[in-house]
């Protein structure tokens, strides 16, 4: 997949004067709903009307999808609304049924870009199309398994690629529902700049009131549009209620980003220091994240040294620790004089806190 350019027609094609909007319920209820949802948008910037047909579920028992009705609604969608439509695909069958439907534009969610042959029974249904076909990154962090799905589709003749950053899953808690892992995302563009990459906000988060906050991010990632998921009644969604807008607060988020891409190149200069800042934004995020969990293994050894009657200052583990990061910093360019200042920093705080619970 040396040669991105080619795959990019599809947006430039598009010649939009703002970021792709694809917009619409997580899932397709009822014909009413579905409906109702697209003339809400139809005089807003949302260039594809996005409906969940078939819902992979965690765990059976909840409500997987109305299924191909469902296409049958989203055919009246394009009919009274002209908004073109989307939807995710999971198999041959499904992929058959949404082009023999003539939706616009298919996804692949996080849980079939896992399996290479999931992936490659999909490519195989869609030989030939000229449909645009997005793939969402899998579930875990895996830059090489996301690629290689997108490789897959590519090989098969489709041309109209894209990728869809929707965060990735995690055992620890956190405020996203699916962890950003922004710097996989900026690998990604590295690697493939041509490639459109879409932004999931809404399975990032899990969360509506998070969803503007996270678009920004995107937007200043050069990122170049998102999929938000939209409802009339969110709280009475029949999945993901949390984490859908209603039509009103859509437009209201795309009117309130920051738009910073500018062709002059004084404008570039600002859109490129704004992307390298963002990127220091969300490392620095990290380090506090990292130095609070570091925090809490600190407190934990505090209680077995309270249990044990032993000292808090350990002078040797402490000197190998110092040792250690030194010529660790080296490799990454860091001066030893910031890595002593650092660590001290840091193994203060570390005393600070094993001294107040054992000295409780």
């Amino acid at each position: 997949m040396e040669n991105t350019k080619e795959m990019r027609t599809w947006l430039d094609d598009m010649k939009l004067d703002h970021p792709l909007v694809i917009a619409g319920p997580c899932s397709a209820e009822t014909e009413e709903q579905v409906l109702k949802i697209a003339h809400q948008l139809k005089d807003t910037d949302v260039n594809y009307y996005r409906a969940g047909i078939w819902k992979p579920r965690t765990r059976p028992g909840n409500f997987e999808g109305v299924g191909a009705l469902g296409l049958k609604w989203l055919q009246k969608v394009k009919a009274e609304t002209g908004l073109k439509t989307a939807t995710e695909v999971a198999n041959r069958n499904h992929v058959e049924l949404a082009l023999e439907h003539d939706v616009d534009l298919l996804w692949i969610g996080a849980r079939s870009t896992v399996s290479p042959f999931i992936m490659q029974e999909i490519a195989d249904a869609l030989k030939g199309t000229d449909k645009i076909v997005l793939v969402k990154n899998p579930v875990n962090p895996d830059l090489a398994l996301w690629l290689g799905g997108i490789e897959r589709l590519h090989t098969a003749g489709i041309k109209n690629l894209g990728a869809i950053h929707r965060g990735f899953s995690t055992y620890e808690k956190s405020k996203y529902r699916n962890i950003p892992e922004w710097q996989l995302a900026i690998e990604f563009q590295n690697k493939f700049p041509d490639l459109p990459l879409i932004n999931d906000p809404s399975h990032i988060t899990g969360k509506r009131d998070m969803i503007f906050d996270v678009s920004q991010t995107a937007l200043d990632l050069n990122f170049d549009g998102f999929m938000i998921e939209t409802h009339f009644d969110p709280d009475n969604a029949w999945s993901d209620a949390a984490q859908q807008v209603t039509p009103d607060r859509l437009v209201q988020i795309m009117n309130d980003l920051k738009i910073r891409k500018e062709s002059d190149p004084e404008a570039e200069y600002n859109s490129e220091l704004n992307n390298l800042r963002a990127n220091i934004d969300i490392v620095d995020n990290q380090i506090i994240d990292l130095l609070g969990k570091r925090m809490k293994a600190a407190d934990g050894i505090g209680k077995l040294k309270k249990e044990k009657n032993v000292a808090v200052l350990q002078n040797r583990r402490w000197n190998e620790i110092l040792g250690n990061m030194v010529l660790e910093g080296e490799t990454r360019g860091l001066s030893e004089e910031f890595v002593l200042r650092m660590f001290k920093a840091i193994h203060q705080e570390s005393i600070n806190h094993q001294e107040k619970i054992v000295n409780k």
